[in-house]
């Protein structure tokens, strides 16, 4: 599960600085750019959700 959800983290990262680049500045660049923020930030809660207990 944890190689997924990096897997889907860093693939959204990725989507997210290169649609910046390809899609033209309108509705469309900020629609997909939320979408991939949404994947992001729920990825990055998953992975914290399934991390380790901490040994001290």
């Amino acid at each position: 599960m944890k190689p997924l959800l990096r897997f889907v983290l860093l693939a959204a990262i990725v989507a997210n600085v290169s649609l910046n680049f390809l899609v033209e500045q309108g509705g469309l660049n900020i629609a997909l750019s939320v979408v991939s923020g949404v994947v992001v930030l729920a990825s990055a809660a998953g992975l914290w959700m399934l991390r380790g207990p901490r040994e001290s």
